[in-house]
């Protein structure tokens, strides 16, 4: 993968098994994200996530000087699998934050579930975005999924879905994604929203008829 260049990555469980099964698994993964973007964590996030909040405040800060293997523009994690749209900010730097991030959730999982082994399927997906365009529309289908795969019902249960950089990009709270590489392109909030929700039913369509091919 190329350094500076936008990639959509992604990974499911092994058998399409649940990944992330309640909020407490959800928040260490979204930590682990936040973590392990950066080339040189001091430790393993466990032990991060152990200590004080004033410790874990002072390490972060000091984090967030040194450099990035990737910077995350939007994500969105569903109950068995996960979506990324990445900069590649050093070289196999994609790989390296897979790799932690990965490993590092899985260890979590396995410790609190009682189970051994891999939890996501070996090698993840990592797709190149060409264009300006479809790195908007690719943060679009992001955005989407939990609608689209019908993990939230409505469009207002969309907007405040916790587990994804949507809520991040709305203004609702702050976080960690490189979001005016996408909402640049817009005049303001609201018009990015449109954009997004504008294209929610035909998505939801599409994601049907590809269930529905699968099964028959």
């Amino acid at each position: 993968m190329v350094t500076g260049e936008f990639y959509h990555v992604y990974n499911r469980g092994i058998d399409r098994r649940p990944t992330f099964t309640d909020k407490k698994e959800l928040r260490y993964a979204e930590e682990s994200i936040k973590f392990y973007r950066f080339s040189s964590p001091p430790m393993r996030l466990s032990y991060f996530l152990s200590l004080g909040v004033d410790r874990r405040d002072q390490l972060y800060k000091e984090l967030t000087k040194t450099s990035l293997l990737i910077e995350i523009i939007s994500y969105c994690l569903m109950p068995n699998h996960f979506h990324f749209l990445i900069r590649q900010e050093n070289d196999k730097g994609i790989a390296k934050f897979m790799s932690n991030f990965q490993n590092s959730y899985t260890r979590y999982f396995n410790t609190k579930n009682r189970r051994d082994g891999p939890l996501f399927l070996d090698q993840f997906k990592a797709t190149r975005v060409e264009t300006d365009e479809q790195l908007l529309h690719l943060s679009r289908y992001i955005h989407l999924n939990p609608y689209s795969s019908f993990v939230v019902k409505t469009l207002f249960n969309l907007e405040s879905y916790p587990w994804s950089s949507l809520s991040e990009f709305l203004g609702r709270r702050e976080g960690f994604c490189k979001k005016d590489l996408i909402l640049s392109s817009f005049n303001k909030t609201e018009d990015f929203k449109n954009f997004v929700f504008n294209q929610a039913d035909y998505q939801r369509k599409l994601e049907m008829v590809k269930h529905l091919t699968f099964e028959s």
